[in-house]
């Protein structure tokens, strides 16, 4: 009768034991560990490897440079993430939460590439589903190929036969292949079905996008082989409640990882935003206290965003600090800042923050609309008409200077900013057109909006 050996594997983590383990010694994640089998014995009983030398070793000087151009994708948001095109023989893997979005957007790119023979191969849905949603977005490409199915092997053998550009596999947790005994979405068989694609992507030249799920932290489910393996890792996000989604890379060994792509959610699919700003501000309303204008940069990208904060009376004994889309710690921080270097008494006060819009920054150049709408709350002042901020706040109270300060101003100027306040560090900085004013400390902003 034949032997198996099997292995316990983190379902959290990807990390292996050879017995089960209550908390994983990685992760300290309790109760992941499942036993799944690695290696099944021929009924001989010999397992016997032979090591075979597929390619000899050659120096880097007799290397000849190979030129595969991108394939310059329809979609100019997702075209600047993945650093200007798509890059024949890419592995690229997909995350986001469920019901965010990533199914229609990659639906979507299928049917824009009308250039690319497309095959998108779909595990979870039935053809009417996929059918109803193509009706929905009203886009059509006669080289676009669907496949249902989630064997690899019947995968590879429609890759095979149809040859395409790209290939879409929605989703990597549903592939199984026969080689493995464990069932679909285990580490086993994501490990294999990943590294498998992986060399049908570099043997054929196909660019191939793995739609991934997320575990409830908010990381990729499977093991963080699965990270390592792929050239580049995008990551979908957004709130449910809000209509705009950001498309970020974490990984990219074609392109930068600074760049940030914008759609909003419409009922015939997700539209660019080429101009985040405009609707970032359109609703905001001058003469109303607490709210600000911040010069953000996310990536390469200046986005002018409005921060509404709201200071008042704590009820309860211990006062409440709430942010949405905006860093708790840091909020804290800035709130300390403003008790020890100005004498704001907030100790005793609520304090909520939000970015309007559901999106999420991490740009330190919001510190000083920040402070800025959190003074405007607790005074009751509106804060001056047509007036933005850009600048860092230090532990000392100082301003600092941010990066690319002159794509920031250029963007206010844009968008009908008469004033921008900024560090008075930041000696760079073109007026194009709009009053810029200078400040070295927080003292010295609260004297320029309240006198």
């Amino acid at each position: 009768m034949a032997k198996t050996k099997s292995a316990f594997f983190c379902k959290n983590c990807g990390q292996q034991s050879a017995q089960w383990t209550g908390k994983c010694p990685s992760c300290n994640e309790w109760n992941t560990f499942e036993e799944e089998v690695i290696q099944r014995e021929s009924k001989s009983g010999i397992s016997g490897k032979t090591i075979k030398t597929a390619h000899s070793a050659r120096k880097v000087s007799d290397l000849e440079s190979q030129s595969h151009p991108r394939h310059t994708i329809i979609d100019q948001e997702l075209n600047r993430v993945l650093g200007n095109g798509l890059v024949p023989g890419s592995l690229l893997l997909f995350g986001g939460e469920p019901g965010i979005g990533k199914s229609t957007l990659l639906l979507q790119l299928a049917l824009q590439q009308t250039n690319l023979e497309v095959l998108y191969v779909s595990g979870e849905e039935s053809e009417e589903q996929i059918k109803m949603r193509v009706d929905r977005i009203q886009l059509h490409n006669p080289k676009c190929w669907l496949l249902m199915e989630t064997d690899l092997d019947a995968i590879e053998q429609q890759i095979e036969k149809i040859q395409p550009n790209l290939v879409i596999i929605d989703s990597i947790q549903t592939l199984q292949s026969a080689t493995i005994d464990s069932a679909p979405g285990s580490v086993s068989q994501i490990r294999e079905c990943a590294t498998r694609l992986l060399k049908v992507a570099k043997e054929n030249n196909i660019a191939i996008f793995m739609i991934g799920h997320i575990t409830k932290e908010g990381s990729i489910a499977g093991p963080k082989l699965l990270e390592h393996m792929v050239d580049t890792v995008l990551l979908f996000e957004g709130d449910r409640h809000h209509i705009y989604r950001l498309l970020r890379t974490t990984k990219n060994r074609f392109g930068s990882t600074n760049e940030l792509g914008i759609y909003e959610m419409q009922g015939a699919g997700l539209r660019e935003v080429s101009n985040p700003s405009e609707l970032l501000i359109q609703q905001h309303q001058e003469g109303l206290s607490g709210s600000g204008i911040a010069a953000a940069l996310e990536g390469m990208r200046p986005i002018l965003i409005e921060i509404q904060a709201l200071a008042s009376t704590a009820v309860y004994g211990t006062p409440q600090r709430s942010t949405t889309g905006f860093d708790l710690r840091r909020l804290n921080m800035l709130l300390a800042v403003l008790e020890k270097r100005c004498g704001f008494r907030l100790g005793m006060k609520d304090v909520f923050l939000n970015i309007a819009g559901g999106m999420r920054m991490e740009d330190p150049g919001m510190d000083l609309a920040v402070i800025a709408a959190i003074l405007s709350s607790n005074e009751d002042i509106a804060l001056p008409p047509f007036t933005c901020f850009a600048g860092e706040v230090g532990l000392n109270g100082e301003i600092r200077p941010v990066a690319r300060i002159d794509q920031r101003i250029s963007e206010a100027a844009k968008l009908g900013m008469k004033k921008i306040i900024v560090s008075k560090y930041n000696k760079e900085g073109a007026s194009d057109g709009i009053e810029i004013i200078r400040v070295g400390k927080v003292d010295e902003l609260v004297s320029v909006l309240f006198g």
